[in-house]
Parts: C-alpha cells; structure tokens; sequence
C-alpha cells in the first residue's frame, strides 16, 4: 500500500486482521431479472461512474450460497441470512466507495500487500480454512466466500491508508474523520441505487429499506 508520492509502508499491517463480518465496513438464490432504474438498466447500483450490474451481484451471492450448502448447517444460514442479495449490493457499493475515496487520496494497494494481509490474517484465527470458516459464519454482519475476503482485506488496506493520508489516528476521532471522509465521498460522487434494494443513506454509509412494502427485497421476492 502507498501514496503516489512514494511515502512508505508503515501502516500497511495496521488493520491486517480481518474483521470477516465485513461490516467496516445476505432458500435458494433466484436469478435477479428486471426493475432497474430508468437511468441505469440492468445494474443494482451506480457509484459515480461505476456500475454494479445486477449478474455481478448474482454471481456474489451465488458464490456465498454455494459455500453455505457445503455446511451441515446450511438450511440454518441460508435462512438466517435471508437478505443477503440486499447485503451484497450494500457491500459492493461500500467497497467502491472507499476504492474512490482512497483514489482521491492518493492512496494505492497492490495485489502483494493484499496477500500479505490474508496470510497475517490466516495466521492470526489459526490458518486458511478458520479464516474461510470465520468469514462463512460470522459471528454478526454478512457471510463472506471467495473473492468477497479479499475485497475486504483490499479496503481494509486502503481505509488505513486513507487514515495515514489525512493524518488520521487509530483512536475514536480519527476514525470518525475516516468515516466522515466515506460519506462526504460518497454524497459527492452520487450512489444510486435500484430501488428494489432500498435507498443510499450517506450519512449511515448504508442502505436503507424502502418504505413500500412491495419494493423490499428478500430472496423470496427477488426473482
């Protein structure tokens, strides 16, 4: 991880242990088919410039869904996690939030710093497969499978460099400027979201539920 401007890596570890609930920063899957918004067919959300489409959520939801069905438990999480297709599109666009913020910053991570994050990771809930475990069955806040653990070890890296780049400490108010950066970036850039999912709240960095009934997602009305 470092700044364009050659600064050093000195707070690259400094959130390596992942926190696999993903909060920073969920019955079988029906495919997502229609109602976007009239400005953006076939994407669950926009941030900026970016699109999520709505197969890219599928595909992130399918990946956590067939982890699950591995499980003993699996008719237990699939059910417990009943709005995960809402989660992932929340999830998403945080991580693309925070990949913009970092951007405007200054602030890069290389492929390297993430895999050296997932080995301190693994090392420190006690190998691969506890990591896989833990972030499969969190103790609160989405399962994660995949690809997902990286995504969240990559923004856990930037958000650390974003703190070091504002000058931003590990303590209470310094997380508060970190996350006041987040929101300020995601108002500015625009987050808009299908309102099948709910609607962008940029002061809570979150979705919200949309107040009618039949606009809200679970994935037994998703299809």
């Amino acid at each position: 991880m470092k700044r364009r401007s050659s600064r050093t890596r000195r707070s690259r570890s400094r959130n390596a242990a992942l926190s696999v609930s993903a909060a920073a920063l969920l019955a079988s899957v029906p495919l997502l088919s229609g109602c976007s918004t009239d400005a953006h067919p076939g994407a669950a959300a926009v941030v900026g410039e970016q699109r999520i489409s709505l197969s890219e959520v599928q595909s992130q939801v399918e990946t956590v869904r067939d982890a699950q069905r591995e499980l003993p438990e699996a008719d237990d999480l699939i059910a417990r996690s009943n709005t995960l297709t809402r989660e992932t599109v929340a999830f998403l666009v945080r991580m693309e939030v925070v990949e913009q913020a970092a951007a405007e910053q200054g602030v890069e991570v290389t492929r390297r710093d993430v895999q050296q994050a997932r080995q301190q990771a693994e090392a420190s809930v006690g190998g691969a497969e506890e990591l896989r475990q833990s972030a499969l069955v969190p103790a609160q806040g989405m399962p994660l499978a995949g690809e997902q653990i990286d995504m969240v070890l990559r923004s856990n890296l930037l958000i650390s460099g974003i703190a070091e780049a504002i000058g931003a400490g590990a303590d209470p108010e310094g997380q508060m400027r970190v996350t006041r950066l987040l929101t300020d970036t995601a108002e500015e850039i625009g987050v808009d979201i299908n309102p099948r999912y709910g609607e962008w709240d940029a002061q809570a960095f979150s979705l919200t539920e949309n107040e009618l009934p039949w606009l809200r997602v679970t994935e037994d009305t998703a299809a």
